[in-house]
């Protein structure tokens, strides 16, 4: 027990340490990424700091199966470079043994990241698109769904206008039964646009049979009625940043994902994408192991027989061709081509299996 605990503290320490190290380097490139995109406009260094502490979390949380295997490497190299392997093996003790302290903690570790990080990362992250879209624009746009139907916000420097939906297609670009709540920019109502329906089209919405009341103090809204068989409505919105804002999965905390894939359905949306994504962050554990036994498969050995540069390299590679094969499941869960548990949990299975394999070969030959 007292050699697990030893193993768990060196794992523990090479992955927080490399967690650290990541996370320096991506806030300072960040940063300059935050500085060229903002460029032009009236931002202070402070106001660049905040965007980047609210960014890189998530792009942290993208890199945490690299970490891993980076962490495992570290572990394996430095008990073979100080022979420890080599005396739990002639203490009688399997290497395979060696491997289950730190596959608990790899499991752990991704339980705990997809309970408490991943909320944390969907705030942050849908903090900075608010954020960063006000900066570049003076305004937000945004969207919600609600047992009250769709909720779509778009905003400029002359104010902000509230619309409500009953219903949309799936790209919420046609809205029906709309409402259009027009606000200056000082806060007060300026005019409501009632429609059969409204469609996107480039710079304005248009819509079929409006009915336009205007809200001016000391106006009788209905003595000033207008009604239109069709009406164009400026809008600096397009189906790319509704999108943004409406087809963001990661921006959704996972305990909330379940209530909003509910509500998704209700409205009439797809809601493939959002279940994709909320089984494959059920799924990290299981693929934050497959990296550590990876890693071990290549490292977990004596470090005097040479090539280990080369190993390092394999398990480096193999990592991120799981990786790669993990996000290419994603996408084809996402369109439809292959069912929604398939593309979740037959990666992180099959990458447990294959790294399974690989060890004990190297072990029992």
């Amino acid at each position: 027990m007292k050699l697990h605990f030893y193993f768990v503290r060196k794992f523990l320490f090479s992955f927080f340490g490399l967690l650290a190290a990541f996370f320096v380097l991506q806030a300072l490139v960040d940063l300059v990424d935050q500085v060229r995109r903002f460029q032009s406009a009236d931002v202070s260094f402070g106001g660049l700091v905040r965007l980047t502490l609210l960014n890189v979390p998530q792009g942290l949380y993208q890199i945490l199966p690299l970490v891993m295997i980076l962490s495992t490497i570290a572990l394996f190299l430095g008990l073979a470079r100080s022979s420890e392997m080599v005396v739990v093996r002639a203490a009688g003790r399997s290497a395979l043994k060696a491997l289950v302290a730190p596959a608990v903690v790899a499991l752990l570790i991704g339980a705990l990241l997809v309970a408490v990080l991943n909320p944390i990362v969907a705030a942050t992250s849908k903090r900075y698109h608010d954020l960063s879209q006000s900066l570049r624009d003076g305004g937000t746009d945004v969207l919600s769904i609600s047992s009250e139907g769709l909720w779509l916000r778009q905003g400029s420097s002359d104010g902000q206008t509230v619309i409500r939906a009953a219903s949309a297609n799936p790209e919420a670009t046609v809205l029906f039964d709309v409402t259009f709540l027009v606000y200056a920019s000082e806060g007060g109502p300026l005019k409501r646009i009632e429609a059969r329906e409204a469609r996107l089209v480039p710079g304005a919405w248009e819509l079929v049979e409006a009915t336009e009341w205007s809200l001016a103090s000391g106006m009788n809204p209905e003595a000033n009625v207008t009604r239109s068989s069709q009406l164009n409505f400026p809008s600096s919105l397009t189906q790319e940043r509704i999108r943004e804002s409406f087809g963001a999965p990661n921006a959704i905390s996972i305990w909330e994902l379940p209530e909003y894939i509910s509500q998704l359905e209700q409205a009439g949306f797809s809601t493939r994408r959002h279940s994709v994504w909320m089984q494959m962050e059920l799924a990290q554990p299981l693929f934050l192991v497959a990296m550590v036994l990876v890693g071990a498969a290549f490292t977990m050995r004596h470090a005097r027989g040479g090539g280990v540069g080369y190993a390092v390299l394999a398990s480096v590679l193999l990592g991120f061709g799981l990786y790669y094969i993990r996000n290419f499941a994603q996408v084809l869960g996402e369109n439809g081509q292959i069912p929604v548990m398939l593309a979740a949990w037959a990666p992180p299975v099959a990458s447990i299996l294959l790294a399974w394999g690989l060890i004990l070969h190297k072990e029992d030959g």
